[in-house]
């Protein structure tokens, strides 16, 4: 897999995670952990998050994901990676740029609206 262009997302902290940008579709091995972010551009040139997650890669960079079709319907074209064995140190990231990035929230993303995020 070739790396292209990385881009620095900042969680509600203001803590900065430096992410790997690819274009969809791409796969990965199974079994392979970090964070993801499925992401396209506004009109500005903007990233904008549709959908902020963590887990196994393999799994779900793919039709797998159990919100595959609000991800290709808002218009995904890349996807962000952050490679992270660590489960708590993934679910903690995944928070905090959940925190700084309620877009990525329904309606206008595709995660899920959540009544807390700790």
């Amino acid at each position: 897999m070739n790396e292209g262009e990385t881009y620095e997302w900042t969680g509600g902290s203001g803590q900065r995670y430096l992410y790997n940008v690819y274009s969809l579709p791409i796969s990965f091995k199974i079994g392979e952990f970090g964070n993801y972010i499925f992401a396209r551009k506004n009109t500005s040139g903007d990233w904008i998050p549709i959908y902020i997650g963590e887990g196994d890669l393999g799994r779900l960079i793919s039709e797998e994901h159990p919100f595959y079709k609000c991800i290709k319907e808002k218009g995904a074209t890349h996807i962000h990676i952050h490679i992270n064995a660590s489960e708590w140190a993934r679910i903690s990231e995944e928070n905090d740029l959940l925190e700084s990035h309620l877009n990525a929230f329904e309606p206008y993303g595709c995660n899920p609206q959540r009544d807390s995020l700790l």
